[in-house]
C-alpha cells in the first residue's frame, strides 16, 4: 500500500512504519509536525525507505503535499499527554480535533481509506469486566475528550460521506523511543539515574498493558481487514497496578524501593482502563510479547540508548518536569 502516516515520528508512529516496511514493503510518507514528543530520531533507521514532510495535519496545505498518491491516511498525529491537557487544553482542540477534520476532507476529497488512531481512555473507567467496541463513551479528560470527539468526527464521515473509515483503539501501550513524561519511560529513567520515582496517589490506578509492535501491528490489520465504519479495540494481555509497574522498573535497573515518592493525584485520574480485544482478534490479530517479556525489553533499550533519551532529559523536559512535579531533576 501507499500509506500517509501522520504523525509517525512518534512513539507508536514510527513503530508502525518499521513494521509496515519491513513486514509488508508498503510505501510510506510521513507527515510531522516534531513538535517535542516527535523526533527524527525515530525513524534514522529507516529514513532512506520514506519520504518525509515536515508539517502539521491541521494545515490542509501541508496535508495536500503529503497525500499525493497515497492509499490510505493512518493518523496517529495528536497531543496525547493527559497531564499537559489538564493544564492547556487548547492545543489537544486544535490538533487532536481540527487535525482530524483536515485529514478527513482530505481523504473525502480524494476517495482514500482512513484509519483513525484511537485510545481505551475514551471509554472512561471501569471498575470490573472489560469495555467492548459497544460500551458508551464517557472520557474524563480534556486529552480523552478530544480524542472521542475526534471518533465521532470520524464514525460521522463514514455515515455522511461514505468514507471507508476504521478506528482503532488502543490499551497503555509501552517499549522503545517513549517520550518519558508518560509513566514507564519516566520510571525507568528515573531509576536508572537514581532519582524518586513519583507515583499518583497510592498507585493502585490499573491499567491493560500493550507492547508497542503489537498495537503497530493491530493498526495495521484493523487497516487491512477491517469493516469501513467500524472501531476495533486493541487491548493488551496483562493488567496491572501502576504501583506494581514502579516495582518492576526499580528491580529491573537494581534500583531501591526508598526511591518511590508517592504525590498528589491528578484531577479526574481514572481507576482502572480494560479492553475485550475479541473483534479484532476474530480478524486474526493476537498480542505475541506479555508484559513480563515487554517490560525488561524496554528497560534494556533504554539502558543501551543514552543517546536517545539524554537530550531530552537535559533539554526543556527539564522545565516540564519541575512545573509538574515541583522539583528538579538530578544532573
Amino acid at each position: 500500500m501507499r500509506l500517509l502516516v501522520c504523525g509517525g515520528a512518534g512513539f507508536i508512529g514510527s513503530m508502525f512504519v518499521r513494521v509496515r516496511l519491513r513486514d509488508h514493503g508498503d510505501e510510506v510518507t510521513v507527515l510531522d509536525k516534531l513538535t517535542y514528543a516527535g523526533r527524527l530520531e525515530n525513524l534514522q533507521e529507516v529514513a532512506d525507505e520514506i519520504r518525509f514532510v515536515h508539517g502539521a495535519i491541521e494545515d490542509p496545505d501541508a496535508v495536500a503535499n503529503a497525500a499525493e498518491g497515497a492509499d490510505a491516511i493512518v493518523n496517529f498525529a495528536a497531543e496525547t499527554h493527559v497531564d499537559r491537557s489538564i493544564s492547556g487544553p487548547e492545543e489537544f482542540i486544535m490538533t487532536n480535533m481540527q487535525g482530524t477534520h483536515v485529514l478527513l476532507e482530505a481523504a473525502r476529497q480524494r476517495g482514500l481509506r482512513y484509519l483513525q488512531v484511537s485510545t481505551d481512555e475514551v471509554y472512561g473507567s471501569i471498575e470490573a469486566g472489560s469495555f467492548t467496541e459497544d460500551s458508551p463513551l464517557a472520557p474524563s479528560s480534556p486529552y480523552s475528550a478530544t480524542k472521542t470527539g475526534a471518533d465521532l468526527l470520524v464514525s460521522s464521515y463514514f455515515h455522511t460521506y461514505g468514507l471507508e473509515t476504521v478506528i482503532c483503539r488502543g490499551s497503555n501501550n509501552s517499549g522503545p523511543r517513549q517520550y518519558p513524561e508518560t509513566m514507564t519511560p519516566l520510571m525507568i529513567l528515573n531509576a536508572l539515574a537514581g532519582d524518586s520515582l513519583p507515583a499518583y496517589g497510592a498507585g493502585r490506578n490499573v491499567r491493560n498493558w500493550l507492547y508497542v509492535e503489537d498495537f503497530a501491528r493491530g493498526i495495521g490489520h484493523a487497516l487491512t481487514h477491517g469493516e469501513p465504519g467500524q472501531a476495533y479495540n486493541c487491548g493488551g494481555p496483562d493488567e496491572c497496578e501502576n504501583i506494581e509497574v514502579v516495582s518492576r522498573i526499580l528491580r529491573l535497573c537494581r534500583a531501591e524501593e526508598s526511591l518511590i515518592e508517592y504525590v498528589a493525584d491528578r484531577p479526574g485520574h481514572d481507576r482502572r482502563y480494560s479492553l475485550s480485544s475479541e473483534k479484532l482478534r476474530a480478524l486474526g490479530w493476537e498480542a505475541r510479547t506479555r508484559f513480563d517479556q515487554g517490560l525488561p525489553a524496554t528497560v534494556d533499550w533504554y539502558r543501551e540508548n543514552r543517546w536517545w533519551w539524554e537530550p531530552i532529559r537535559t533539554g526543556a523536559y527539564r522545565d516540564y518536569y519541575e512545573r509538574q512535579y515541583g522539583r528538579s531533576l538530578k544532573a
